[in-house]
């Protein structure tokens, strides 16, 4: 694959109903899949989960998510930059009907698996909010698909939220080799949205580089809508801008018998680490925080 097969501009990867789509066999790999469903007022949507497990994951708007004889109504919320939102994971083998009576936008994260567990409803209250990094590589991660904070069989999904002019995803890392206990071979998708400011749309830089020769070499001016296949390499940094915060859902899934993010730091940059006890967190964040109390 060229460096430009890795970075998807907005609209390059759409297919149907799907703003994104992202399939394993698209992406050349084995288990990651991203897709952007956009629905009108009144819209619905239905499909199959086939081999894979998903997480519906509102972006914009509100939608009610119907499965397994259940339907769980999503709140969601108005952006990506404007709270964290409750979701909808829903097991492989299944038929699956999303509607919106208001309309909006819905990302569907989502893994091939083996194990078929049941469907479920994530609480936004239930949502880990992380703060990571100091001064300028702060950024804050909803943690709603972490392999600690809810279960799945492969699929790991998180969001970060990057203030402008701050690097996130940084040192670089990788996790492309099974080393256990030190690192996990998992694919990533990176899907991205670009807050606009000065009624100007924003934008954003990402960088993989190689960790093995002939290896993943992108770097990569991103906008909202963009997304970018990481099937191994260094990735990191991800820059945001100034005025402009950098938000983008990372979707991962690998082969290993243990569902865990482990990851190794570039060794010419895992130094700033040592830097940041001496730095306040950025003062800007949390861009916001779950809520307060029990399930919606």
């Amino acid at each position: 694959m060229t460096s430009t097969s890795f970075h998807l501009p907005a609209g390059s990867a759409a297919d149907g109903p799907y703003a994104v789509d992202i399939d394993p066999k698209k992406a050349g790999w084995g288990y990651s899949g991203l897709r952007v469903l956009e629905l009108p007022p009144g819209g619905w949507h239905t499909f199959g989960t086939e081999d894979s497990e998903w997480i519906v994951l509102p972006l914009s708007g509100a939608c009610t998510v119907a499965t397994e004889g259940e339907a769980f109504r999503l709140h969601g919320r108005e952006s990506v930059f404007a709270g964290v939102t409750d979701f909808a994971y829903v097991p492989r083998d299944t038929q699956v009907s999303i509607a919106s009576r208001g309309g909006g936008r819905f990302a569907l994260a989502g893994a091939r698996c083996e194990r078929r567990l049941p469907a479920r409803y994530g609480p936004a209250s239930h949502v880990p909010v992380e703060l990571r990094g100091a001064g300028n590589c702060s950024r804050q991660v909803n943690n709603f698909g972490a392999a600690g904070a809810f279960e799945a069989d492969r699929l790991i999904a998180v969001e970060v939220l990057t203030p402008g002019g701050n690097w996130s995803s940084y040192p670089p890392h990788k996790h492309d080799e099974d080393r256990p206990g030190e690192e996990s071979e998992l694919e990533e998708i990176y899907y991205f949205e670009i807050a606009p400011a000065h009624d100007t749309e924003g934008l954003g830089y990402h960088r993989v580089s190689p960790s093995r020769t002939g290896g993943t070499d992108v770097l990569a001016e991103v906008r909202t809508g963009d997304a970018v296949l990481i099937p191994d390499g260094w990735h990191g940094p991800s820059i945001a801008a100034p005025g402009h915060g950098m938000y983008y859902l990372n979707v991962m899934a690998g082969p290993g018998a243990e569902r865990a993010w482990l990851i190794c730091d570039h060794p010419d940059h895992t130094w700033i680490r040592s830097t940041w006890p001496e730095q306040p967190v950025d003062p800007r964040l949390p861009l916001y925080e779950a809520p307060a109390g029990g399930p919606q």
